[in-house]
């Protein structure tokens, strides 16, 4: 299970991603306050820390300075301040990742998930057949990458992330802006009959992309 520290003043939002992130084996410590965050973060061991900016008492700016002279520990500011300046100015004192407010909680997910498997690869205990490439923006099976439309990538890299996790169509209509001009959800699956020729699933037996009925589909990777 990935430790994850928060210091976040909203305690209702903490709450919420508390909640969301144990569902993903992500035990999150919330601190409401700077001093209270840092007093744990000396006493207790943790995996990444995830920072508010705009805290009472002190600023996460200089929280995350703070933490970066004593910790290498991964930190993802996550604050409704957008300025270019805060990005910049976090970003240059130590932090790892800047996620605007607001956001869904499986984004934050996602964040955590990618630089956890960075950091220490021992944490896959087996490789997977697809690998999704944000910065190339490429999807590979086996090595090879796969040819696909905007809309198909979004998908399939969209799925890949919530290995096993069944999600429905309207989930996928909700989250994914290149298909959200389809305005059936049967479109949804005229899509994903193209994505199984593409990546050779068999449509009568797909070990890949697999049907869950009443819900949608689930992805599975192995």
């Amino acid at each position: 299970m990935i430790n994850v520290l928060m210091i976040e003043d909203d305690i209702e939002l903490a709450q919420l991603l508390k909640t969301r992130l144990l569902k993903d084996d992500i035990e999150v410590t919330a601190a409401s306050t700077p001093l209270e965050g840092l007093s744990l973060f000396q006493k207790c061991s943790f995996d990444l820390l995830v920072l508010d900016l705009s805290l009472p008492q002190m600023d996460g700016i200089e929280i995350c300075r703070l933490i970066r002279q004593e910790s290498d520990v991964p930190i993802i500011i996550s604050s409704a301040r957008s300025d270019i300046r805060d990005k910049m100015m976090g970003f240059s004192r130590g932090a790892d990742d800047y996620l605007p407010k607001p956001y869904d909680p499986q984004e934050l997910i996602f964040r955590i998930d990618a630089i956890m498997r960075r950091l220490h690869p021992a944490m896959v205990q087996k490789a997977t057949p697809f690998i999704v490439d944000d910065e190339r923006h490429e999807i590979s099976k086996n090595g090879s990458i796969l040819r696909l439309t905007q809309a198909e990538y979004d998908i399939v890299s969209y799925m890949i992330k919530k290995d096993r996790y069944a999600i429905s169509r309207e989930e996928l209509l909700l989250n994914i802006g290149s298909i959200k001009y389809e305005s059936s959800l049967k479109s949804i699956d005229v899509i994903m009959g193209r994505v199984r020729q593409k990546i050779g699933d068999d449509p009568k037996n797909p070990r890949f992309i697999v049907s869950v009925r009443g819900v949608g589909y689930k992805f599975v990777n192995e």
